[in-house]
């Protein structure tokens, strides 16, 4: 086999078989297919598209070019969730304790964040003590016994997938549905799931910039999932603007803790419940998503959702008094307003750049070896679709430094302020084949 029939048969629009992607993908992980052929079989792919076959192919192909995780020693359906990314995401800390507390086992890896703010570990350990480095045997002893623990990404998983996406962000192949959706695919697989669910994220915050393409890009991801034996499911959600109030990591473990106690802010309880009642759903926990639902609302309600959250942080050496203790949990040194100029309706926030904004302040890495400051951040205190009034403040920031007047201009430049517009809609339907 030669990688130049490869591409010239992709060139060409063929179907490429299971043996000669794998031929492909295991020959430029161990650096005998060299980046140029790659970087033309991207774009061959990039132009002619795969077919539903290739695309579970290609998945696996990543999937079996470094280790995987076996999580057979826990117990029950374990349900993963993935988001495409986002500003104020805040997600995957209500969901985890959310739906552990409903019996179902919640055995997450997650990484640090490059970009707006850190990642799910890092607004974890805004929490004082809170570890994700977990042993293998303690991290499925802890989800047996108490249905949840999150433990730092190791392990050499998807070496594949790692190599490609580099050389993708220099040959401007990097926009290509089969490639995005097996990269993100053979991650999920890889970490060991029964059943993955999806947040496809759509607007100026977003990778996928329109519905149509979030639809494609989820479609794409639900068929390979379902294709390679997991059950996959997917919801497609707005992200034109911040997600909730919060952006920065502990002001996110603040609205996290809100939102358990059902005070948090409605687009974030909303989404919640959307992904959380797929979650329960494919564990077999309840017969129809509506069921599903309600059974996460009744946790909210009865305070085990919010319990739960303190096992999970006393688990993992983390004070769990900042729960009901909130103020513990790191404060910026400085409250800064920033006022409406004039009268009307906020007409839009562009996601993307208000996240830069509190990336300016150090709530997230310009590198990845960028140190993050846990405490900064911005709270908006006006969304889409909300009247305001000329001195009423848009946004607090929380900073530690004293003169902010570059987040103001990013802040300034990037909230406009027009006459009546509709708030958006935040989930644009959900997709399960």
């Amino acid at each position: 086999m030669r990688m130049v029939d490869l591409i010239e048969k992709k060139r060409d629009g063929e179907v490429l078989s299971a043996e000669e992607i794998n031929f492909f993908i295991q020959g430029y992980t161990k650096g005998e297919i060299p980046d140029y052929q790659a970087s033309a079989m991207a774009m061959a792919i990039f132009f002619k598209d795969m077919t539903e076959q290739e695309r579970a192919d290609l998945t696996m192909a990543m999937v079996n070019s470094g280790d995987t995780i076996d999580l057979s020693a826990i117990e029950g359906i374990k349900v993963d969730k993935h988001s495409t990314g986002g500003v104020g995401d805040t997600t995957t800390l209500v969901l985890a304790p959310l739906v552990a507390a409903l019996d179902i086992p919640v055995a997450k890896m997650s990484g640090r964040g490059l970009g707006h703010t850190g990642g799910t570990t890092d607004k974890l350990e805004a929490i004082a003590g809170f570890h994700v480095e977990l042993e293998k045997e303690e991290f499925v002893r802890l989800v047996n016994k108490d249905k949840i623990a999150v433990v730092g990404q190791s392990g050499n998983l998807t070496p594949a997938d790692k190599k490609l996406y580099a050389l993708r962000d220099v040959t401007a192949t990097v926009n290509s549905i089969p490639l995005i959706a097996s990269s993100i695919m053979s991650k999920k697989i890889a970490a060991g799931s029964d059943a993955i669910v999806l947040d496809v994220k759509t607007g100026a915050g977003a990778f996928m910039k329109t519905v149509d393409d979030a639809k494609e890009l989820a479609h794409a991801m639900v068929s390979i999932g379902n294709n390679v034996g997991r059950k996959t499911m997917a919801v497609i959600s707005d992200m034109s603007q911040p997600l909730g109030f919060a952006i920065g990591n502990a002001l996110e473990v603040k609205e996290a803790i809100d939102t358990l106690q059902g005070k948090g802010p409605k687009d974030l309880e909303e989404l919640c419940l959307a992904l959380g009642r797929q979650m329960v759903y494919l564990a077999n926990k309840a017969s129809s998503l509506e069921e599903a639902e309600e059974m996460l609302k009744e946790v909210i309600r009865n305070g085990k959702a919010l319990e739960k959250f303190k096992v999970f942080i006393a688990n993992q050496g983390g004070d769990p008094s900042v729960v009901d203790h909130p103020e513990k949990l790191p404060q910026a040194a400085y409250l800064i307003e920033v006022p409406a100029k004039t009268d009307g309706v906020v007409a839009e926030i562009v996601a993307d750049e208000i996240g830069t904004a509190a990336m300016l302040l150090g709530a997230g890495r310009v590198t990845k070896d960028s140190e993050i400051d846990l405490a900064v951040g911005l709270m908006l205190n006006k969304k889409v679709g909300d009247t305001v009034k000329a001195g009423e403040s848009l946004v607090t920031i929380h900073a530690n430094r004293e003169n902010v007047e570059d987040v103001l201009a990013k802040i300034y430049d990037n909230i406009r302020i027009g006459d009546k517009v509709e708030a958006p809609v935040l989930i644009y339907g959900t997709v399960t084949e």
